[in-house]
């Protein structure tokens, strides 16, 4: 019995230890936070963290302001939506120079709900009869339940979306159809601001063509608007383009950009006061803001318009989905708005030398000084410079325009894509201008895959070219010919990637081409969500350890942007590691939209007539040459 007991007991403790280690890998894997906040370089990385923090904070105070008027909501409620969801993120992400918070697509998405369930009876945040709950009256209450019930949905669909593992399904969201639907969702942002920024009194108008009765209405009533606003958000406009523009051209020559959203608010703010510009000239002032945290409270949820609130990530891994998901989730219980991931952010973040997370939470520290101390003093804050600054930040959604370009040179379907998306979204909504871009795209490659001619190719054997000596030093060079026999397009440009990298693995080219190729598959955006490893430095072989990797295009009868987009990171990661990549068989087409979408090499040719041209031209005497076909 003695020795069953011990027995028993060895195996107990066994199974505790594998549970231990079980729940500890768990953890770490699941609470980035774990893994690198041990290993924090306090000496080398505080500082710059420190810097980073004080700029976002700001960044992270007048968007929270402005997108939460965008949400129809009272401007507090800005300020805890750049301040808990920051801190959530900072636990379960793993971007290093991600900062989540307030964002105006959700601040859009979120207004919809808000206008539909409790209609605005004021348009002035300031109210008497208060609810008891931070000061703010009932109406104030109602508009954000409705707001956090939002977020709420909104982070559980993406919780569900991180449990049942579809982090594959945002490959459907294709850059076209994002880009047309951000502009346009942009323009209704711009579209929701002019009654402030014109200064009327303009009933919320929603539905299909909202967006033209909106200035329909404006132009019914253009001698309401008040002139006194007007000018003040032109002046607000002029100054905050032109010193952001000075921001841009300079910033790699100083870190610290000059912080003018934030003078703006403060110098409109004391020049209403002491001009009393909200009795003298009627300018519509933000009005008092509660000072202090709300405690936890379940706000009052309405279930069935909330389903609004799902959120469009750019997404790297399905950590991302856990991690965004929670930050809606538990900050919705404070009356936070849904928050999102925004690039101009992260961008700001990487430009002034963000190490970690640790700049996040630095930026918290002084947001929660902001909502102690300085909020009540935004009392005087002109509702025309909150819009103003809502306006000019989103320059950069509304320079997407420029973006037809590139797709009538590239893929004229794509550009009839962004065009009819952008259109469907003006029309109606957001997310119905999205639902029809990935419906669109999808028809699209269907029928167009059936028309594409398929190629059979023989495999060649290994067989050896032997050149001239050049400078009496004979080199070996290891040339990889793949053959493309699909069309290449945004369903597939992953697919392309991955079997490329198996045909470099197995062959064994170099153990250096396999980190090149996976990057691939990242583009900017989704660079700057990752763990920032896509900006390292590259390491530079010999010339005699080149190699060469030839893509026989003969079978890629059709692509979209996606696709050359993909060609084209190829190329030049490959070229940045010393090997070399030629195109044989290309079609004119295909030629056109590479060359357009730049990055080639002007002194050496890229694309050839045919194989053998394409070796005839490597600078070599001996070439061990392998075919591969997909």
């Amino acid at each position: 019995m003695t020795g069953a007991k011990r027995k028993r007991s060895t195996v107990w403790r066994k199974i505790q230890a594998v549970r231990l280690e079980d729940i500890k890998a768990w953890c770490m894997r699941r609470l980035p936070i774990l893994t690198w906040v041990p290993v924090y370089n306090w000496k080398e990385n505080l500082v710059p963290d420190t810097v980073s923090g004080m700029m976002l904070a700001i960044q992270q105070v007048t968007q929270g302001l402005a997108f939460a008027v965008l949400s129809s909501v009272h401007p507090v409620f800005g300020l805890y939506g750049s301040f808990f969801p920051v801190i959530i993120y900072a636990i379960f992400g793993m971007g290093r120079h991600v900062a989540t918070g307030t964002f105006a697509l959700t601040s859009l998405i979120s207004a919809n709900a808000v206008e539909r369930l409790v209609p605005s009876v004021r348009t002035n945040f300031t109210a008497n009869n208060n609810s008891g709950i931070l000061g703010l009256s009932e109406f104030e209450m109602q508009r954000i339940g409705v707001a956090a019930a939002v977020s709420f949905l909104g982070g559980i669909i993406q919780v569900v979306m991180f449990m049942l593992q579809l982090g594959s399904a945002t490959f459907l969201l294709t850059e076209p159809v994002i880009s047309a639907m951000t502009t346009g969702a942009a323009t209704h942002v711009v579209t929701s601001q002019v009654k402030y920024l014109l200064g009327m009194k303009m009933p919320y108008i929603s539905g299909p063509l909202a967006f033209f009765h909106i200035y329909a209405y404006v132009f019914e009533n253009i001698r309401s608007v008040q002139l006194e606003a007007l000018l003040l958000s032109l002046l607000s406009i002029v100054v905050l383009v032109l010193v952001k523009e000075l921001n841009e051209k300079f910033h790699r020559n100083i870190k610290v950009v000059l912080p003018i959203d934030l003078l703006l608010i403060i110098a409109t703010s004391i020049a209403c006061y002491y001009a009393d510009m909200e009795y003298t000239y009627g300018i519509e002032v933000v009005g008092n803001i509660p000072k202090g945290c709300p405690s936890f409270i379940i706000a009052n949820i309405y279930i069935g318009d909330s389903f609004v609130g799902k959120n469009i990530f750019y997404l790297t891994t399905l950590q991302e989905f856990l991690a965004h998901g929670l930050s809606n989730v538990i900050p919705s219980f404070f009356f936070c708005i849904p928050s999102a991931a925004a690039m101009g952010r992260t961008a700001l973040l990487y430009s002034t030398g963000a190490k970690t997370q640790v700049a996040c939470l630095i930026s918290c520290v002084l947001i929660l000084v902001v909502i102690y101390t300085i909020g009540p003093l935004l009392y005087w804050l002109p509702m025309c410079v909150l819009a103003s600054i809502i306006v000019v930040g989103l320059k950069g959604m509304l320079m997407q325009f420029r973006d037809l370009k590139k797709y009538w040179n590239v893929d004229k379907i794509d550009w009839s894509i962004w065009v009819s998306t952008y259109v469907f979204t003006i029309c109606f909504a957001a997310n119905v201008g999205l639902l029809y871009g990935v419906v669109c795209t999808i028809a699209i490659v269907i029928f167009r895959f059936p028309r594409a001619k398929t190629l059979n190719l023989k495999n060649m054997e290994e067989v050896e070219y032997k050149y001239k000596v050049e400078d009496n030093c004979e080199s070996l060079k290891q040339v990889k010919i793949v053959s493309v026999n699909s069309p290449l397009v945004f369903l597939n440009a992953r697919k392309f990637h991955a079997d490329l990298l198996k045909i470099i693995q197995k062959d064994g080219i170099s153990s250096q081409v396999c980190d090149i190729v996976n990057k691939c598959e990242q583009n900017t955006l989704l660079c700057s969500f990752s763990n920032g490893s896509c900006h390292g430095e590259l390491v530079q072989p010999c010339q005699s350890d080149r190699h060469v990797l030839i893509l026989d295009c003969s079978g890629l009868n059709f692509f979209d942007y996606t696709g050359v987009s993909m060609l084209l990171q190829i190329y030049v990661d490959c070229k940045n590691r010393y090997i070399d990549v030629l195109l044989a068989h290309c079609k004119g087409s295909l030629i056109k939209a590479m060359q357009y979408g730049g990055n080639l090499d002007s002194e050496n040719p890229v694309f050839f007539e045919s194989i053998s041209s394409a070796i005839d031209a490597i600078p070599i005497h001996r070439v061990r040459l392998t075919s591969r076909s997909r």
